[in-house]
């Protein structure tokens, strides 16, 4: 029978490269990602981009100053999957949240 852990996948601030990689699906492991906000703690509108394994969730999506953006979803990845991201600024941190499987 599988043990269900709920985590905190990722919690800080985003770096200015998009590919950086935030969160790597351990060996044995299946993961559901359920969900991931977006804060942009600075006084001026920045971007942010998520992917999944190569593929985009969210790509240069612009956000307002002193904003928030929320995804709530319930996304699965396999063992050794990827969820890389990054920011036009430092100022714009992650809050990634799921369950991994075993």
């Amino acid at each position: 029978m599988a043990v269900n852990t709920p985590k905190a996948l990722f919690r800080g601030n985003a770096t200015t490269s998009t590919g950086t990689t935030l969160y790597t699906v351990p060996a044995s492991t299946t993961t559901i990602v359920t969900s991931i906000i977006a804060a942009n703690n600075s006084s001026s509108a920045q971007t942010f981009t998520i992917a999944f394994d190569g593929i985009a969730i969210a790509t240069t999506a612009a956000m307002a100053a002193n904003s928030s953006q929320i995804f709530d979803m319930k996304q699965v990845l396999t063992t050794t999957k990827l969820i890389t991201g990054g920011a036009s600024a430092t100022s714009v941190s992650f809050h990634i949240s799921g369950i991994e499987s075993v």
